[in-house]
């Protein structure tokens, strides 16, 4: 007679199939069984038809993929650990010793020290190409390069490039063309289809980090393509450095997702009012936010986001000369609602100050003004008390 302890783990309860509920099931596997040998034998890690082992799948994991692909409007779906493990799948999965990789100068700084690191250690070379100047892109772009990197908007200064244009450069070499979509999440324009031409960009990442969560609590990444053969490509990378995301996280992230674009809107709507605001005040030289006229890249983004009129909860506001580093530090040490951190998209409004001299190559981008920067994340907080704790700061200064 078996042991209690046996009965236990072996039970044959199975609960009732068609269960249904807001939220789909939670499933937390690493292994996986199987009827019997041939079915394991038969079943492929590669597709979404069966299961194989944790890593490679599981329902809830396939559930958030799915869903993520329909909103950029892509195919296929991977998920990764972090935003910056999204971009590495990418680089790992389509370089080689010998190739070159071209990123915009105002790209997510980890992505540029990913390619001064792990890839130039690998013997894979990268230059930095004028974001704003689809013409220095294209005459960039050597037999050498096989993957080009864009961001809209750019990091941290946010000047909105013509996408269809720096795109339409990499299709005429046939050179894959990667987009860093986290801040217009598949909300503000379409990535694999700019204005409805059918063109876009061959692959798409985003940091799920920040407006899917909107929590500030996951770190996730996610890599989306229409293209079956690149998709196999990313997937079989993906077994190979064994990437997995916690069950709980993607949890979390089919909780929230649903309510990504009234966050999205919330957001963007209450970062509209303060950079407005700010744009009047006299200690601000420059209020940089795609969305404002005059703002870098203002017409690139009205072409392309002006059928969703969206622009997501990050601007960057100029000082103007005549105020010191340390004073913007004391600006930003006197806000009380706004907190010091990195990341967006969630619930709690932001504030980082930056060197630009450290960021950008002047060869490269020639930023026109000299007064210290600081980006704000605009969170879910009233846009009325966001408003005061800034003109409580800037009496800081």
């Amino acid at each position: 007679m078996r042991k209690p302890i046996t009965d236990l783990i072996h039970h044959p309860y199975t609960p009732p199939a068609n269960f249904a509920a807001p939220q789909p099931g939670i499933y937390k596997a690493s292994t996986v069984f199987f009827a019997d040998v041939a079915a394991m034998r038969a079943r492929d890690w590669k597709t979404k038809a069966g299961y194989t082992y944790g890593l490679h799948g599981t329902p809830t994991t396939f559930t958030l993929e799915e869903r993520l692909a329909t909103l950029e409007g892509g195919t296929e779906c991977l998920l990764a650990p972090s935003g910056l493990a999204a971009i590495a799948l990418v680089a790992f999965a389509f370089l080689k010793t010998g190739d070159e990789v071209l990123l915009p100068d105002n790209a997510y700084g980890p992505n540029k020290a990913l390619c001064t690191g792990e890839l130039a250690h690998f013997g894979i070379t990268h230059r930095l190409y004028d974001p704003m100047n689809p013409a220095d892109l294209a005459a960039k772009i050597s037999e050498r390069t096989r993957l080009v990197w864009m961001e809209a908007a750019g990091s941290v200064t946010m000047e909105f490039p013509d996408l269809p244009a720096l795109a339409a450069a990499c299709r005429a070499r046939g050179v894959l063309a990667a987009l860093d979509n986290t801040w217009g999440a598949g909300l503000a324009f379409a990535p694999f289809d700019f204005n409805g031409s059918g063109q876009g960009v061959d692959i798409s990442i985003q940091a799920l980090t920040k407006y899917p969560s909107g929590g500030g609590d996951v770190l996730m990444g996610s890599v989306i393509t229409r293209d079956e053969r690149l998709h196999r490509a990313l997937k079989l990378s993906h077994m190979r450095m064994g990437f997995g995301t916690g069950v709980g996280d993607v949890e979390a992230l089919l909780r929230s997702l649903p309510s990504i674009a009234l966050r999205y809107e919330a957001h963007d709507r209450s970062a509209r009012e303060l950079a407005r605001w700010l744009s009047d005040r006299p200690e601000i030289a420059q209020v940089l936010h795609p969305a404002l006229e005059g703002a870098p890249g203002h017409a690139n983004w009205l072409r392309l986001c002006g059928a969703t009129d969206l622009a997501a909860g990050l601007f960057s506001v100029v000082f103007d000369g005549r105020y010191s580093a340390a004073q913007v530090d004391r600006f930003c040490d006197s806000l009380t609602l706004f907190r010091l951190g990195y990341s967006w998209g969630g619930p709690i409004s932001l504030v980082v100050p930056y060197d630009i001299g450290l960021m950008r190559d002047p060869e490269v981008s020639h930023w026109p003004h000299k007064g210290t920067l600081v980006r704000f994340s605009i969170g879910l907080e009233d846009a009325e008390d966001l408003r005061a704790d800034l003109e409580q700061a800037l009496a800081a200064l």
